[in-house]
């Protein structure tokens, strides 16, 4: 295990993003975990929380084309590093042992 530990958000941005694929953009990582959890999520948090993953080398970003329609802005893309996709897999893992066992409450 890294001695870094991933927080819920990250954990969250990470797998978005492994789920909407390489070159996955704010809004679509925000969209899926809003779609996936219930819970509105702040676009900044994200953009932050990428950010941040960028620096402990779990994704990388490139810059887009610049397009019209966003007033000549161009997107910043992201996608997951092998170290990033190790990262997942290994809480995905953890979590996974963890819940087994775990009886069931209704309620």
């Amino acid at each position: 295990m890294s001695r870094e530990t991933l927080g819920h958000l990250e954990l969250l941005v990470l797998v978005a993003l492994v789920r909407l694929g390489d070159e996955a953009y704010g809004v679509p990582i925000a969209q899926a975990i809003q779609h996936s959890t219930g819970k509105r999520v702040i676009l900044a948090s994200v953009y932050n929380t990428l950010e941040r993953l960028e620096e402990k080398g779990f994704v990388r970003s490139t810059i887009g084309e610049s397009t019209p329609e966003r007033g000549g802005r161009a997107k910043r893309y992201f996608s997951t590093t092998s170290t990033g996709l190790r990262e997942v897999r290994a809480a995905k893992k953890a979590l996974t042992i963890l819940w087994r066992g775990i009886p069931v409450h209704e309620g």
